[in-house]
């Protein structure tokens, strides 16, 4: 347990500033994103950290709680795809990984109906459906941009407009579950995630807390694979665009 101290706030400051350098130094990314990103985390965890046992502790706190995360991550992923006014179309790709995916480990009884359940297994898949759809619409747009000159001779060809863009972007979809399967794939060699740790944290045997876990990363397979082929589709349809 990490108790909040000036050796916490020095080593934050020190991270921060090393990453900042990183990026700015070897002119790899913008250095002010990961100072914006690491003030915004103090702030908004320390927020939720004041507002978390009251939500945990109503229902209709809940429900709004994970609108709330839902709204972010849509209005994220839009940033990253197209601006906010495409925020409706990536809220649907994100709905379309999470809401089943989440009902099913709901209704199956493998998550309980309690507000200390719900949150964070809401937020690790609406994170994951966020990561996969701003992955998936950024790469889909970038490759039907430079590889233009096959569109169009698809098109000329004589397929229709969504079969070219899906010829052409298809493939790069996958790139987006790349994290997600590697993650999958070397989980207990390389890490050991949240999810285990908090379960094993908890009281939970450690059979309980690996099957948790295999359980949360299948999960977001699934509902990862589903966000970025809707996202692919939605930009074969032309409705997400730079």
């Amino acid at each position: 347990m990490i108790t909040p101290g000036p050796a916490l706030a020095v080593v934050l400051v020190v991270l921060v500033t090393a990453a900042a350098l990183v990026l700015r130094l070897g002119r790899i990314g913008r250095w002010p994103a990961v100072v914006t990103a690491s003030a915004r985390a103090v702030v908004q965890l320390g927020v939720v950290s004041l507002l978390i046992t009251a939500v945990l502790g109503s229902v209709p706190l809940t429900a709004l709680f994970i609108a709330v995360m839902f709204g972010v991550a849509a209005a994220t992923s839009a940033r990253r795809v197209g601006g906010l006014r495409v925020g409706g179309w990536t809220a649907v790709a994100l709905g379309a990984g999470v809401v089943p995916v989440l009902g099913l480990l709901v209704g199956s009884g493998l998550v309980p109906l309690r507000p200390v359940a719900l949150v964070p297994i809401a937020g690790i898949l609406i994170g994951g459906a966020m990561t996969a759809t701003s992955l998936a619409g950024r790469r889909a747009l970038e490759v039907l941009r430079t590889r233009h000159g096959e569109y169009e001779a698809a098109r000329a060809l004589g397929f229709g407009r969504r079969d070219a863009v899906l010829l052409i972007c298809r493939p790069s979809a996958g790139d987006a579950l790349v994290p997600a399967v590697d993650q999958t794939r070397t989980v207990g060699l390389v890490t050991l995630p949240g999810a285990f740790v908090g379960v094993l944290l908890g009281g939970a045997t450690p059979v309980q807390a690996g099957a948790t876990q295999v359980l949360v990363l299948v999960a977001l397979l699934v509902v990862e694979a589903v966000a970025a082929l809707v996202v692919v589709e939605l930009v074969a349809a032309g409705r997400l665009s730079a």
